[in-house]
């Protein structure tokens, strides 16, 4: 096995600069051309598996031996199944319409002219991730079916398995003949590469930083090109009187489900004084049945012993990890302030049998989805439907909600005129 890469770095700035290069080219490129690109790139993953999943294998020891969290760990372990779900998702990438080109109308029109937008690259786009080594061959489909550069800063946790990833995608790059340059993998080593590459807004068209929240915000503090945030965990489900127990009880299990990376689990939960006690008790049970850790607010956890008091800065964190809080709340207006001021903001959820109140969350709360009566498990393959997820964003401004295919293009406005004046 060789993790030597051709395109690992060290320099940031040089790296950036290389992929701003390699974006000119790559933006003019055909759209076929680029979709074989992906498809060569998921045949490349599968052949190199063995040697991938044999550099995670390093990379797991030496992160047990350094006492990395098993949070981290669990990010971090690669299976056959995960780089298989990897090889599947570009392959399937590779078989969706380019979004490239895509002409639509102008909103507006000017005298003795023909008006019409259609969608462009952005450039170049760095993504800056924890662990998920396999989210490196997700990202660069998603980038080159976009026409885009990436530039990939992985943690220093996964270096091996990066570096291998990375290796096996720089050669279908290669063999396809794309711009020289349009894929760059800076080493995993000291952060201040991150302060280093994030700080190129010369160079730089968006920053996707992926992991714990910690991390994101480190990322939108210090960088000065544009930061597309992404989300993890702390979604909340309001739980109406009207609602029934299994609904909750199926949403929050499944909404666990899209682990390694609890994108939309539901981690905390409000409740109406009414609610039934044996409901709860109920709901509590199969709870813990699963491995859940179940905490509530001071209410709860006086009249419920069992229930571990939630400390009041966890309301706005997430927990990452199979543990949900449960807090009353008196009405459905409460349940939405409450919500849009200490959710994550990208998915929160309502078990109701009012069409009213469905569409008073659905319009109150302030957050990229909502989910009524449905689980809001993430899944970066949709069944149904021409997108492929990276994750979840939850802010407002460049793109908000999935990051897709068209969250990383532009728009470009054409203005044709007819030569009257």
């Amino acid at each position: 096995m060789t993790t030597d890469f051709l395109g690992l770095t060290s320099d940031p700035i040089a790296a950036v600069q290389a992929a701003h290069r390699a974006s000119i080219h790559l933006s003019t490129t055909r759209g076929v051309l680029r979709s074989q690109a992906v498809y060569a790139m998921a045949e490349a993953l599968k052949q190199a598996q063995n040697d991938i999943l044999e550099a995670n294998t390093l990379d797991l020891e030496a992160s047990r031996e350094m006492a990395v969290p098993d949070l981290i760990l669990e990010w971090l372990k690669l299976t056959p199944e995960r780089l298989q779900t990897a090889v599947q998702l570009l392959k399937r990438l590779s078989e969706l319409p380019d979004p490239i080109g895509r002409v639509m109308d102008a909103a507006y029109q000017i005298d003795h002219c023909q008006i019409y937008s259609q969608l462009m690259p952005l450039g170049v786009i760095a993504m800056i991730y924890e662990a998920f080594p396999e989210l490196a061959a997700v990202a660069a489909g998603l980038c080159i079916k976009t026409g885009n550069s990436l530039v990939l800063k992985g943690s220093g946790e996964a270096s091996h398995s990066n570096a291998a990833i990375a290796q096996a995608l720089w050669s279908a790059i290669e063999k396809v003949g794309l711009p020289d340059g349009c894929l760059q993998a800076i080493a995993s080593d000291h952060s201040t590469l991150v302060r280093d590459l994030i700080v190129q807004d010369q160079y730089l068209n968006l920053i996707i930083p992926y992991g714990r929240p910690s991390l994101v915000q480190q990322i939108v503090r210090q960088a000065t090109a544009p930061v597309l945030k992404s989300a993890m965990g702390n979604c909340y489900l309001y739980w109406s009187p009207s609602g029934g127990l299994e609904a909750v009880r199926w949403m929050i299990l499944d909404s666990h489900q899209s682990e390694p990376d609890p994108v939309n689990a539901i981690e905390k939960v409000l409740i109406h004084p009414s609610q039934n006690p044996s409901s709860l008790l109920m709901l509590w049970d199969s709870l813990r049945e699963k491995g859940f850790e179940l905490r509530g607010d001071a209410v709860l956890s006086a009249e419920f012993p069992d229930l571990r008091l939630a400390e009041e800065g966890e309301w706005r964190q997430a927990y990452l990890a199979k543990i949900i809080a449960f807090k009353l709340v008196a009405s459905l207006e409460d349940a939405i302030a409450w919500i849009n001021l200490n959710s994550s903001g990208h998915a929160d959820c309502l078990v109701t049998e009012s069409y009213q109140e469905s569409r008073q969350f659905a319009l109150g709360i302030n957050s990229a989805s909502t989910y009524i009566n449905a689980s809001p498990r993430f899944s970066r393959n949709p069944k149904r439907g021409d997108s492929i997820f990276l994750g979840m964003s939850n802010q407002k401004g460049h793109r908000r909600g999935p990051i897709s295919l068209e969250t990383l293009t532009t728009v470009k406005h054409i203005i044709q005129g007819t030569g009257q004046f």
